[in-house]
């Protein structure tokens, strides 16, 4: 199969075009889920959606809950209370076809060879042998390891292994993916592989669930995300919104030469270093003020800022709230 070839399947199963307007606008709708292990409350009442189209974050510390739910989400375990819809719909006996599900615990047999561990798993989701062949093909010659077809997977590396578990991933077309931790035991050169290849298949139309501990990844792949702490939702919505929301009106600012003498009395000055000053503005003020100031004292500004925090700081604060 070709790769055009390929890229026009993909487009008919994720029916992208006429009928896109016909679907409803979230792929997943967690609505009021709990899941409990004899006394232990695992997920407590959580509800969040996740768009249609999005690369979406799910996170929270270890223990927070993110296993449980996606057990649920792939219909491995069901909700106690609670209904997950996909595609607007209950889960029901086909829904492990339409999501693919890379684990942080890798679950390839070590004994199998690659070639025809991947067809048996693609196989499992629904292809024909004949459909499973032709895209394995493809995304072998795309990743340039064909060699590797009749290798065993213990004789991989924790890196090659990586790659074959994206592909068995991948390798049906589902239109929700859940990958938890992908770039995990991925140099450089493959992590920036990977993350390409996400990005491409969510231009083609998949949603994706991305779960990580890492906040610098969350912040440059994922739109949306929702926090889960202690089995509950503790932060949701748009990243962008967020960090504006969780901003603490801290501004950097440069300028040739020396701050006047008043400066440290006018303005509240929070660190100093080569770059300049961070300075810490009440809520009744904003930047404009500095750059009155500044332009009041004729100080040529090099360089001005407002300071957004970081979602490792966001997580960190959050998770300490709700503790």
């Amino acid at each position: 199969m070709t790769k055009l070839t390929l890229t026009q399947s993909i487009l008919h199963h994720y029916n992208l075009g006429k009928d896109q307007i016909n679907r409803p606008a979230m792929i997943l709708s967690i609505q009021n889920v709990v899941k409990r292990y004899e006394s232990h409350t695992a997920v407590d009442h959580v509800s969040f959606d996740v768009p249609r189209g999005s690369v979406f974050g799910l996170l929270g510390p270890n223990g927070a809950g993110k296993t449980s739910l996606i057990r649920m989400i792939t219909t491995i375990t069901a909700p106690d209370e609670g209904v997950i819809l996909l595609n607007g719909q209950p889960l029901h006996s086909d829904t492990p076809k339409m999501i693919g599900y890379m684990p942080e615990e890798r679950g390839l047999y070590k004994k199998m060879k690659v070639g025809e561990h991947l067809i048996y798993l693609a196989r499992l989701k629904g292809m024909s042998a004949t459909e499973a062949q032709q895209a394995l093909d493809y995304w072998l010659t795309k990743f340039d390891i064909t060699s590797w077809w009749n290798k065993k997977v213990e004789e991989l590396s924790k890196g090659m292994q990586q790659k074959i578990q994206f592909i068995a991933t991948v390798v049906h077309r589902p239109p929700l993916l859940i990958l938890d931790e992908p770039f995990s035991g991925l140099d450089p050169i493959n992590t920036a592989l990977i993350k390409d290849e996400i990005r491409q298949l969510n231009e083609q139309g998949a949603s994706i669930i991305f779960s990580t501990h890492r906040m610098e990844q969350v912040e440059e792949m994922c739109r949306h995300i929702v926090l889960i702490n202690r089995g509950k939702n503790v932060l949701q919505g748009e990243v962008k919104e967020i960090k504006s929301t969780f901003k603490q009106n801290h501004f950097r600012l440069d300028v040739e030469g020396a701050f006047p003498p008043d400066f440290t009395a006018r303005f509240d000055r929070i660190a100093s270093d080569e770059t300049g000053v961070v300075v810490h503005l009440p809520e009744t003020q904003n930047g404009n003020e500095l750059l009155q100031y500044c332009l009041e004292h004729q100080l040529k500004v090099r360089h001005f800022e407002e300071l957004l925090p970081t979602f490792d700081e966001i997580f960190i604060r959050r998770v300490h709230e709700t503790q």
